[in-house]
């Protein structure tokens, strides 16, 4: 969750009826014809609440997109890395196919590009954290053998996400599992890491 001091005060009702209302209106009206105001008329909640909690729609949207990327994408730990990242990478790429979180990430996404403060947000809020779980992931395989030392993690959390992102941006189909299989194969090959 985006947290700020007045997040704090929040209903809990009703920050999820807004975060509800704002994914069902992307799934029906798609991300650029979402408003404050649609939000609000559906959420049962004042334009005003909304503002005093976020400072735009894509805040609301990245707030449960989040939410929902958390959810899908464990970093589970079972001692076989490579089970463990086409668990993770397979949680990403089914979200992202899956309409209002795909849709509602690309616009998130091309609003990037002209919203310094949605960007920073967007950068400390979900990218650096999951980053950081990432390579957290990696570096506990490390530590059990399974990626030699000196394996540059950071590279290979990139190597990971890049081909997810590159499908999702350019709005090419997601891959699928054979094919998530064979990404993570790539990766841990080009660290090093045993063949199992």
């Amino acid at each position: 969750m985006i947290t700020s001091p007045s997040s704090l005060r929040r209903s809990e009702r009703s920050r999820r009826a807004t975060l509800d209302a704002a994914l069902a209106l992307c799934t029906e009206k798609g991300y650029g014809r979402v408003t404050i105001e649609a939000i609000a008329a559906r959420a049962g909640v004042s334009k005003k609440t909304i503002y005093r909690w976020w400072p735009s729609k894509s805040a609301v949207l990245l707030e449960a997109f989040t939410e929902a990327l958390v959810d899908a994408t464990p970093f589970v730990d079972t001692g076989d890395i490579a089970a463990d990242i086409r668990t993770h990478v397979t949680g990403a790429v089914r979200l992202l196919s899956t309409p209002p979180f795909g849709p509602a990430y690309a616009g998130i996404l091309s609003e990037l590009h002209h919203d310094d403060e949605l960007a920073e947000t967007v950068r400390t809020q979900l990218i650096e954290p999951r980053f950081a779980a990432a390579v957290g992931r990696l570096r506990r395989a490390q530590e059990q053998g399974q990626i030699p030392p000196g394996a540059d993690l950071p590279l290979a959390v990139e190597m990971l996400y890049g081909p997810v992102y590159y499908r999702h941006v350019l709005r090419k189909p997601g891959q699928d599992e054979a094919t998530v299989a064979a990404l993570v194969t790539h990766v841990l090959r080009a660290l090093g890491a045993p063949e199992p």
